[in-house]
């Protein structure tokens, strides 16, 4: 299925209509969602493992650092050399590497062999995410915005899903069940090899083509607009770090929550945030992604302030906005970027998905610092003030698609 956006006009060629290929679009994500599956299987086998293997919580934290030190660190190589030598099918061979990850972990006789198969599941996200990333954006016409939003949201699901099945089905098989998601793997390989077909044929087409128009910025602004860029998702995912790991302790210590009350507000969080991924990529389509990365991070302002004196009614009305409006920041900062340095669509995706990943990791470790030492209402007190930063977003330059 596709549709017709208006034309694009290119030196020495007749404006032609450009397509948006909503079958491929679907395809990538529904392959976000199984990469994402498999890779939550990982962080909710660690009970599992540690009781089998003897865990400290010194050597799951390897294991976490194992998948995504190898994540963060080689998406921005995979994207640097698929940018200059396309290799269409390094989605098919990336979903490989987590399959063989997790048959891995169901059989690993030694923690060595459970360090080798994060490492390998680390290594298929490295490669799937830039190279999904830059098929999404082949398949937008001109839709940037709503194919990134719908190549991510099937990330965020299967991230939420994947705990779920992991409950449902590791936690009363035991290990071995583990290899049991690999059916999954084999399902996004097929899916992938086709849309590996898809995307040579594209590749061909875009050589032949003229050079796309530059926005005309100097090199010099280039580089601190990319910079700014990074300190804003620095800001997000540093709050939403804090929900992440910490939302359900702060809900048990304030309001005297359950567990399982706490993980249903949770849910409605994550939830919220699905939602503002979906949203926030056509509103930039429609408005233009400076303004929605403007609105996605400052706006959320008022509501990180109220939040650490809420009741709580309010506390899951204000988490359910502050998810809502903040998620819909990173498709849109995607494309910015990726207009910013034309050409360069893998490296721009793997430098940001994997500086998400990095940020994650680090500021969750961060902050449990913080919370141990001050109480964990404290890091909700000060990291209220983090979307205040989103006032950088008034230096970032109008490209050609935004709006004046």
């Amino acid at each position: 299925m596709s549709d017709s956006a208006a034309p694009i006009p290119s030196a020495g060629f007749s404006p032609a209509p450009i397509r948006t290929h909503y079958a491929v679009i679907l395809a990538i994500a529904l392959c976000h969602f199984i990469n994402d599956v498999m890779q939550s299987v990982l962080s909710a086998s660690y009970p599992l493992l540690r009781d089998e293997f003897g865990l400290s919580f010194t050597q799951i934290g390897l294991m976490s650092l194992a998948f995504m030190g190898t994540a963060s660190i080689l998406q921005p190589v995979v994207g640097t050399l698929t940018d200059r030598r396309p290799f269409p099918q390094s989605l098919t061979v990336g979903m490989g590497s987590t399959m063989l990850g997790l048959l891995l972990l169901s059989q690993a006789p030694s923690y060595a062999f459970l360090l080798s198969g994060a490492a390998l599941i680390g290594i298929g996200s490295a490669v799937f995410h830039p190279e999904a990333s830059r098929v999404a954006r082949a398949a937008a016409g001109r839709k940037f915005g709503t194919a990134q939003s719908v190549f991510q949201v099937g990330g965020n699901a299967g991230s939420a899903g994947g705990p779920l099945l992991a409950a449902f089905i590791v936690v009363p098989m035991g290990r071995p069940s583990v290899a049991w998601f690999a059916a999954l793997a084999l399902v996004g390989m097929t899916i992938l090899s086709q849309v590996g077909r898809w995307y040579a044929s594209q590749e061909r087409k875009r050589r032949a083509a003229a050079p796309a128009k530059s926005h005309g910025l100097p090199r010099r602004r280039v580089v601190i607009t990319i910079t700014l860029l990074a300190f804003l998702v620095f800001t997000k995912n540093t709050y939403i770090a804090s929900i992440s790991a910490y939302y359900t302790f702060f809900l048990i210590d304030r309001f005297a929550l359950s567990t399982q009350e706490a993980q249903m507000m949770l849910f409605l969080f994550l939830a919220a945030s699905a939602a503002g991924v979906i949203l926030g990529g056509p509103i930039g389509d429609r408005i233009g992604t400076r303004a929605v990365i403007w609105v996605s991070i400052l706006g959320a302002l008022p509501f990180t302030l109220a939040l650490p004196f809420a009741s709580l009614f309010w506390t899951g009305v204000l988490t359910v906005l502050i998810g809502l409006i903040m998620s819909s920041a990173f498709p849109a900062i995607i494309v910015f970027a990726q207009e910013l340095v034309p050409g360069r669509v893998g490296l721009i995706a793997g430098v940001f998905f994997g500086m998400a990943f990095g940020i994650g990791g680090i500021m969750a470790a961060a902050l449990g610092l913080l919370a141990d030492s001050y109480g964990i209402e404290t890091v909700y007190a000060i990291c209220a003030f983090l979307p205040a930063l989103g006032i950088l977003a008034a230096f970032l330059p109008h490209l050609n698609r935004d709006p004046a």
